[in-house]
């Protein structure tokens, strides 16, 4: 499904625009563009290719989804993809939505197959900057990457306090499923580090502005996006550090609890082992063995096992091994 709305930068007004009417529309320089394909079908790209005279392979990258984030300069336009993330349900799975941007002289068209919580927000927006509406097609590039990324900056809040939790888990409550946990937040990392890090070329691609889409004054707020995007960077390779130490962390409790359980055991089997000991000594069979007709041999037995078992363990306890 197609929807596109004009602002005509002289009037600073509104207007749904028809899809028949965008070749018209188009023709007035005064006119911004933004058409927006949700769920596209296959009609959709071809009247994509025809309408705006798209280069075959960008169309292409929008029917096959899962491509990395890139930009790629055609001429008249530049084609982006980049990635919405967000957390969904009770385990916070990770999600990240494809969205594709052309990006052309008064004209934004963005191509996506799920929804994107970018696309209400620079339409809000949009609606509000009225008076920067002579940075055309540039402002409302930069109000909707702005949102999808400064979307990132909560959402790596949310798993730094994740990781929070787990080293509070790792020094205090033992949980056996910690390990799993981290890496699970490390496999969350690394696709925002794929999601991101390729956004910086983006940026320095359309700040270099090697086409003239969007006037020079824009330059200013697509800098901004830039330096919001190195942010996020530098916090997902410190929580990367940080989730290393952690796990390291936890392979060292996991140690030393480890080396406390066998010591304990060992413990244990020393005591059991001296009272085995003098048992099977008196089991024996034989004859002649004084002790057998002793009054009081069996309570000399007893005696003898319990003060050799407190002796070992009293030892032990001040050694540290219980």
């Amino acid at each position: 499904m197609i929807t596109a709305k004009c602002l005509n930068i002289a009037s600073r007004q509104f207007s749904d625009c028809p899809t028949a009417e965008i070749s018209e529309l188009r023709l007035d320089p005064q006119n911004v563009i933004w058409a927006d394909v949700s769920d596209p079908t296959s009609q959709d790209f071809v009247d994509l290719a025809e309408e705006f005279g798209f280069h075959h392979l960008s169309i292409e990258d929008c029917r096959n989804q899962h491509q990395r984030p890139k930009v790629e300069e055609y001429t008249g336009y530049y084609f982006i993809v980049l990635y919405e993330a967000s957390l969904a349900g009770p385990k916070d799975v990770l999600e990240l939505r494809e969205l594709n941007i052309f990006l052309g002289q008064n004209l934004l068209v963005t191509v996506h197959s799920r929804p994107i919580r970018g696309i209400e927000t620079a339409r809000r927006l949009w609606g509000e900057w009225t008076d920067r509406a002579q940075l055309g097609s540039g402002l409302l590039a930069y109000l909707l990457i702005d949102a999808i990324v400064d979307d990132y900056l909560p959402l790596l809040d949310i798993i730094s306090e994740r990781m929070d939790d787990l080293e509070d888990s790792i020094f205090g409550e033992w949980r056996a499923g910690v390990i799993e946990e981290i890496f699970m937040v490390k496999k969350k990392l690394l696709y925002l580090r794929r999601a991101i890090t390729p956004l910086r070329d983006v940026f320095n691609t359309l700040l270099r502005r090697e086409q003239p889409v969007f006037p020079r004054e824009a330059h200013a707020y697509f800098q901004d996006v830039f330096d919001h995007l190195i942010r996020i960077a530098d916090t997902i390779d410190t929580l990367r550090d940080m989730l290393g130490s952690t796990m390291e962390a936890y392979l060292s409790v996991s140690g030393n609890r480890m080396n406390m359980v066998m010591k304990r055991l060992t413990s244990i089997s020393t005591i059991l082992m001296s009272a085995t000991l003098i048992a099977g000594i008196y089991g024996m069979n034989f004859v002649f063995m004084p002790e057998l007709r002793w009054r009081y041999g069996y309570v000399l037995a007893l005696i003898s096992i319990v003060a050799v078992g407190v002796a070992l363990y009293a030892y032990l306890k001040k050694v540290g091994w219980l």
